[in-house]
């Protein structure tokens, strides 16, 4: 068997494609190289250079690499941005899908395992998450994501396509020194570029209702995060059945403060980080059950927030050393 990795040479998609290969499973990737970078692709690994939004390229790489199922991690995963770029947002997240699934559908291939989000649920009210929690999207692109789980539970309908979503919460970490988070937007690398810039990290807001006045978050290993999909990926080659949607969560968060701390441990650099204003929409909370993930895809935090913090730390080194 072999699955097409839509946004293979991303920071996730990487990881995803290394799980693949890690249990002798074929990988091609499919990257229009927007956020992803070529180099992340192991060597030996089919790549395909397109987008989603072509449907053509994706039959051809279908037809040319006997895909018989997909990762769909590809599109614009940036939520507060996507408040200023709706329109963008949609065309990659909704329309790309759309036309991913109507690929698929052509070729006969009838399994898919996507990418969906924790930015579905918005500021959930609960102290727990849960994948019953309502669902109250606060940008397009947690708007998109929705969609695009609706898009696989009318295609299932229509055509028997047999999928899961994995809604993610914070990835973090790294499963092998030449893949790093290279977001400009998310936490680790706002600190390690700090500090490598000799600047001092900031945390947005020190008075939430929390031990330590800082955001709490889930942060999962971006390695554990792959495992997960590979095992999807098997149930259902086999013809398992599986939930329509997984919370990819630890059951018990981390706050903002909590990872300065680790990080300054970790790097053995010392610092107090800046306080500044909160910014808008951040609730103070945000935790998930990974109950059902347990149960049906071996999930399980696999790492320590020190050993998180450090694979980071060690790959984004690597980088700047290269």
């Amino acid at each position: 068997m072999s699955w097409l990795v839509t946004g293979g040479a991303g920071y996730i998609g990487a990881h995803v494609v290394r799980a693949f290969a890690a249990q002798g499973i074929g990988a091609v990737v499919l990257d229009d190289l927007s956020s992803g970078r070529s180099e992340f692709v192991p060597a030996g690994t089919p790549f395909v250079h397109g987008s989603i939004l072509d449907g053509a390229a994706i039959e051809r790489a279908i037809e040319e690499h006997g895909v018989t199922g997909v990762v769909h991690l590809a599109g614009f995963k940036y939520a507060g941005v996507s408040v200023q770029r709706p329109l963008h947002t949609y065309r990659q997240n909704v329309t790309g899908t759309t036309t991913l699934l109507a690929a698929m559908e052509s070729k006969g291939v009838d399994r898919i395992v996507f990418s969906s989000s924790a930015a579905v649920y918005g500021t959930p009210d609960v102290d727990l998450v849960t994948e019953l929690t309502p669902k109250h999207p606060e940008s397009p692109y947690g708007e998109s994501k929705l969609i695009g789980e609706w898009l696989l539970a009318d295609q299932a309908k229509a055509a028997g396509l047999r999928h899961t979503s994995l809604r993610y919460f914070n990835v973090v970490g790294s499963g092998t020194p030449d893949v790093f988070d290279v977001s400009p937007h998310n936490l680790f690398p706002l600190v390690f570029d700090a500090l490598l810039d000799g600047r001092t990290p900031r945390i947005n807001g020190g008075d939430y209702p929390t031990p330590d006045g800082t955001c709490v978050r889930d942060y999962i290993h971006v390695a554990d995060l792959a495992e997960a999909h590979v095992v999807a990926a098997r149930r259902l080659e086999a013809g398992d059945t599986l939930e329509p949607v997984y919370n990819l969560g630890s059951g018990d968060g981390v706050s903002v403060g909590e990872i300065m701390r680790a990080v300054a441990e970790v790097t053995g650099i010392e610092f107090s980080p800046e306080t500044v204003e909160r910014r808008a929409g951040d609730p103070a909370r945000i935790v998930a059950s990974g109950e059902l993930a347990a149960r049906d895809l071996d999930w399980r935090m696999r790492h320590t927030l020190s050993e998180m913090v450090e694979s980071a730390w060690q790959a984004r080194r690597a980088a700047s050393d290269s």
